[in-house]
């Protein structure tokens, strides 16, 4: 008869007792009280002859007693990189807009600081769209919610109008 520490063996890899993995955990199926908890408030680990699906139940029982902001990780989930991505190609046909708009023939203007000042308010415009998006990508990073709205309106505000109104 195998020994009951040969089966549990098998579903560790080794560096399970590395503490950057997993805190609270050494082993499948054996979790440590974290810093504040006493052992006793630990959920306890399954018998070894006990059936696989009470281990898994007080593995489930274990991560339900945690708050909810702890399981977010902050990394950023499959949906919000496809909205990211489809933002960020409306954003880079927003700059090609502004690129053909700032490239057409400027406007003749007596004064020549005017001049020099659409010239410059047109190539801003062609920055707009990529520095709004870099800088809500940075400034936003940790809170997701915010990144969002603050794209969607950018797409909004950033339009090239002036290149949809060209006939």
């Amino acid at each position: 008869m195998a020994h009951p520490d040969s089966d549990d063996e098998a579903l560790s890899w080794a560096g399970d007792d590395d503490a950057t993995l997993a805190p609270g955990w050494k082993r499948v199926g054996t979790p440590t009280p974290a810093s504040g908890e006493r052992a006793s408030d630990a959920p306890s680990a399954a018998a070894p002859d006990a059936p696989a699906g009470d281990a898994a139940t007080a593995v489930d029982q274990a991560s339900d007693d945690r708050p909810v902001e702890e399981d977010r990780t902050g990394q950023t989930g499959s949906v919000e990189l496809v909205v990211l991505g489809i933002l960020g190609g409306v954003y880079l046909l927003y700059a090609v807009g502004w690129l053909i708009v700032a490239t057409t023939p400027a406007p003749e203007l007596a004064d020549p600081v005017a001049t020099f000042m659409y010239g410059l308010g047109r190539w801003f415009a062609v920055l707009a769209p990529a520095l709004w998006f870099g800088v809500t990508m940075w400034l936003c990073a940790e809170r997701h919610r915010a990144r969002l709205l603050w794209l969607v309106a950018g797409a909004i505000l950033l339009v090239p109008i002036p290149f949809l109104l060209r006939g």
